[in-house]
């Protein structure tokens, strides 16, 4: 017997302990001299040391105990699973005014931190910044409230006969013979089906204010939930922060930092140019005395804004319409004025007011106003693109970007901004700079 191996058995020749050859040797492939050292390294086992995997497929026996484990484990997940959706449902309707008072917290945020830099605690400036918007939302009700409800209750009423009219005037002047019964039917516009049109696409603004004392309570909801998330913002951070690792924290404080500042500046700038827009339609259509000037100029500056691409044209259709049956000559007066308007939005306001805040891509932006439309009706066409510019700007600051080949670098856009046929989704120079003009900016 050795004494460095007592349990060796003896060599019958020598009468020595013989010694086998241990696995720290050379000759072995866990030795790091050996050739096949990093290949042996490959197929080792990470959950048993030394152990090498098993290259043969084998099946795994379940016993009874494995099986009732496994059953459990899925039932559990079912119950939660089933919960979850529940309370979702059950939810719903406060979870949408939570999102509406987010909004609405972010789009004060530009006032309230203007307001804080100027000595005024946080919760003060908040709350005089919500006292002007309460402010200034009743002196317009104060002035145009009356004129606004009478006229959009006899825009309501006359709305039909309006079409009935303009059909009537385009078949006298074109020679044409449309039939309203005949499209109704084309289009399967019965009254059950424009009844039920109506309560889905409605149901945004139905569903959540649908009477008085809902809207009360609901707006009321939003401004209290409003104030605190935007009051308390710095404590929010922290506590939630305080939930989060260290290496997550300066994430989330970037997220949330980009989503306050550019949605936020978003919003904003697109609240200021749909009133602007809705002054000016308003004031121009009360000038060549439209029918209902003031509901019909307050549309025309709201769809303009928040539907992309179409929103001006749809917005005017309808101001074109009524001027179309009381003076003909007023809905040419209307495509001029919107045409001219529209360039000096693009040339001289949006410049000005967007100039710090971000844009969002007009397909990504239709896209975003269909998609809420579907989802939360009216006020979710409202809400969609801000929603959207929330996660863009995330992705666009967390997204990693690459040099392009030289068959994609050389595309050029024309001169309408769109590629040689292709498109143009940015580009990346040869020092590492990013273009970041096309959907986010």
């Amino acid at each position: 017997m050795s004494a460095d191996h007592p349990d060796a058995p003896a060599d019958p020749s020598t009468g020595t302990a013989r010694h086998h050859d241990h696995p720290t040797h050379a000759s072995h492939p866990s030795h790091p001299e050996h050739p096949n050292h990093a290949a042996h390294q490959r197929h080792r086992s990470h959950a048993v040391p030394g152990v090498p995997f098993d290259d043969e497929a084998r099946w795994i026996a379940i016993t009874p105990g494995n099986a009732r484990r496994v059953t459990f484990t899925v039932m559990v997940a079912v119950v939660l699973l089933g919960l979850v959706t529940w309370a979702f449902q059950a939810m719903g309707s406060f979870l949408f005014l939570l999102l509406l008072a987010w909004l609405v917290s972010i789009a004060m945020e530009p006032v309230v931190l203007w307001l804080s830099s100027r000595g005024l605690r946080r919760g003060l400036a908040t709350g005089l910044t919500m006292l002007g918007m309460l402010l200034l939302f009743a002196g317009l009700v104060e002035l145009f409230g009356q004129v606004f409800v009478s006229q959009l209750s006899q825009l309501g009423t006359q709305l039909p006969g309006a079409v009935t009219s303009a059909i009537d005037w385009v078949n006298s002047t074109f020679h044409t013979r449309f039939d309203l019964a005949q499209i109704q039917s084309a289009l399967s516009l019965t009254p059950d089906k424009l009844g039920e049109l109506a309560g889905k696409y409605g149901g945004g603004i139905v569903g959540i204010f649908g009477s008085l004392v809902t809207f009360l309570f609901d707006s009321l909801t939003i401004l209290v939930f409003a104030y605190y998330l935007s009051a308390d913002s710095p404590r929010l951070r922290q506590t939630i922060g305080s939930w989060l690792p260290q290496r997550y924290q300066r994430v989330f404080i970037t997220v949330w930092t980009i989503s306050v500042e550019k949605t936020g500046g978003y919003v904003v700038s697109k609240l200021l140019l749909a009133t602007l827009s809705a002054l000016f339609h308003v004031a121009f259509f009360w000038f060549i005395d439209v029918p209902f000037w003031l509901p019909l100029g307050i549309f025309a500056g709201i769809v303009g804004q928040f539907i992309p691409t179409i929103g001006t044209y749809i917005g005017v259709a309808l101001p074109a319409l009524f001027a179309l049956l009381d003076k003909p000559i007023n809905a040419l007066w209307i495509a001029v004025f919107a045409t001219i308007y529209q360039q000096l939005e693009n040339y001289v306001f949006t410049p000005r007011i967007s100039r710090r805040t971000m844009d969002v891509h007009p397909a990504v932006a239709l896209g975003s106003v269909i998609a809420g439309a579907a989802l939360f009706g009216a006020i979710g066409a409202l809400i969609g693109i801000p929603v959207a510019a929330v996660a863009l700007a995330i992705v666009d600051t967390f997204s990693k970007r690459h040099e392009l080949v030289p068959e994609l670098a050389s595309l050029e856009p024309d001169d309408n901004g769109n590629g040689n046929g292709n498109g143009d989704a940015g580009s990346e120079s040869a020092d590492g700079t990013t273009d970041d003009a096309d959907l986010v900016t």
